[in-house]
C-alpha cells in the first residue's frame, strides 16, 4: 500500500533556528511554499493552527489556488466555531479546491492557548465536546435530509446544508493526540490518527492503543500518521554537522525578539512541564537518551520542550529513509515530515528522500503481489478441466 507524504506550508517564512521576516502573510512565499511541496511530491500540506496565527482555512485556499494537485491537511480546534459551520466552511473549500481537502481535529492540550480563543473547560471536556463536535460535522456532510439535535454541547434543529463535499461519503478526518481520552474519540472518530515521532517501540504500543480504542467503537482500524524532523547530509557526518548546528542555532533564537516563539506568544521551556500527553512522552523519550533506534534524536525536543513535533530522525537520505521505512513496517500509513530550514528542506526531501521511501514501498508492494498470485488456489472449473486431460 503506498505511503502518503505530508509536509507543511506557513503563513510566512521563519523556523526555530533564525529570526522571522516580521511578515504575518506573506501571498509570495505562501505560492512558492506550495508549490515546492507540489514538485517535491508531496501528497498534503498541514496547515497548522494556533489562537495567533492568520485564519489556517484562508491560507489553505490560497495556496489550493495556486496549485493543481498537492492537498491540504487543514488543523482544526472544535468549538472555535459552530460544527455546522465548520463542516460548510471545509465543504466548500472542496468544492472549489477540486476534493483536496482534509482535516486535522487538534481538541487542544493548553489551557492557556485555550483561553485565548475563549475556551475554559477542562481537558476530559474538550475531547467529550470534541466527540459530539465531529458528529454533527460527519452528520453535517452525509445527511440528505434536515436534522435535529440535542446534546450536551450542542443544539440545533432543521439543519441541512446544500453545499456538500467532493470527497465521499466525507472529507477524511485526521486526529492527534496521545493521551487515553485522545485514543478513545479519535479511535472513534479518525480516518487517520497522528502521533509525534517516538521510539519505534513506544509509537508500536500507541498504534495499538488506538487501534484497539477503533475495536471497541465497533470501526476499523484507522490510518496512522507519525511526524519527524528529517535532517539529511551528503555523509552521516555532514548530517551529523547540521544536526548541532540546528540545536546551537535553536537554543540562541529561544529569546530572540523577532524569533518563532516570540511570534506565537510561547516560551518554549526546557524546565516547565507541559500539560499535554504528546509534549511529556517526547520529554521521556529525550530524557532516556539522545538516540534512538537508527536515527532518531531527541535533544530538539528537550531544548524547546517538545511543543510541537520536535524530534529528527538524521542521516544521509539512504539511513533516514530506512528510518521511515522502520515505521511504516509497525503499521504508519502516513509520515508528515518538515525542516529546519523549511523551504529548502522540502525541495531536497522530494528530490533525495520521499523518492527512496516510495520505491521501497511499491517494490515491496509488488513483491506481496507476486506471492498472492504465485500461491492463489486453482479456480475449481479450470482443475476439473486440467485433469480431464492428462
Amino acid at each position: 500500500m503506498p505511503v502518503e507524504f505530508i509536509g507543511l506550508v506557513s503563513a510566512a517564512e521563519g523556523s526555530e533556528t533564525g529570526q522571522t521576516s516580521g511578515a504575518t502573510v506573506d501571498r509570495d512565499f505562501v505560492r512558492r511554499f506550495a508549490r515546492a511541496h507540489e514538485d517535491a511530491g508531496f501528497d498534503k500540506a498541514l496547515i497548522g493552527y494556533s489562537s495567533s496565527s492568520p485564519d489556517n482555512i484562508q491560507v489553505a485556499a490560497y495556496a489550493a489556488a495556486n496549485t493543481e494537485r498537492l492537498g491540504y491537511l487543514i488543523a482544526h480546534r472544535p468549538g472555535v466555531v459552530f460544527p455546522t459551520v465548520a463542516a460548510r466552511y471545509f465543504a466548500t473549500l472542496d468544492q472549489f479546491s477540486a476534493g483536496r481537502v482534509a482535516v486535522h481535529i487538534i481538541t487542544g492540550g493548553n489551557d492557556t492557548e485555550q483561553r485565548r480563543d475563549g475556551d475554559y473547560l477542562t481537558k476530559d471536556e474538550r475531547y467529550d465536546r470534541t466527540d459530539e463536535y465531529l458528529d454533527l460535522v460527519r452528520k453535517a456532510w452525509t445527511s440528505t435530509g434536515p436534522f435535529n439535535h440535542d446534546g450536551r454541547y450542542y443544539k440545533l434543529e432543521d439543519y441541512l446544508s446544500t453545499v456538500r463535499p467532493v470527497q465521499q461519503p466525507h472529507i477524511p478526518l485526521y486526529f492527534g493526540g496521545s493521551s487515553a481520552a485522545a485514543y478513545r474519540v479519535g479511535g472513534k472518530q479518525a480516518d487517520v490518527f497522528a502521533l509525534w515521532g517516538e521510539p519505534l517501540a513506544e509509537t508500536a504500543e500507541q498504534i495499538a492503543a488506538v487501534n484497539q480504542a477503533a475495536a471497541d467503537a465497533g470501526r476499523p482500524k484507522p490510518g496512522i500518521s507519525v511526524s519527524f524532523r528529517p535532517i539529511l547530509g551528503p555523509t552521516e557526518n555532514l548530517a551529523w554537522e547540521r544536526a548541532y548546528d540546528i540545536l546551537r542555532a535553536t537554543r540562541a533564537n529561544l529569546d530572540a525578539p523577532n524569533s518563532i516563539f516570540r511570534q506565537f506568544r510561547v516560551r518554549y521551556s526546557p524546565t516547565a512541564t507541559p500539560q499535554n500527553v504528546g509534549s511529556q512522552r517526547l520529554l521521556a523519550t529525550a530524557a532516556a537518551g539522545e538516540l534512538h533506534d537508527r536515527a532518531l534524536w531527541t535533544p530538539l525536543a528537550a531544548a524547546t520542550g517538545a511543543a510541537g513535533n520536535s524530534t529528527a530522525l538524521v542521516g544521509t537520505p539512504e539511513t533516514v529513509a530506512q528510518a521511515l521505512l522502520d515505521y511504516v513496517d509497525i503499521g504508519v500509513t502516513t509520515l508528515l515530515i518538515r525542516g529546519y530550514d523549511p523551504y529548502n528542506d522540502a525541495v531536497d526531501y522530494g528530490r533525495h528522500l520521499i523518492p527512496l521511501v516510495r520505491e521501497e514501498v511499491a517494490r515491496r508492494d509488488r513483491g506481496e503481489a507476486a506471492n498472492r498470485s504465485a500461491i492463489a488456489p486453482v479456480p475449481a472449473a479450470l482443475a476439473a478441466h486440467g485433469a480431464g486431460t492428462g
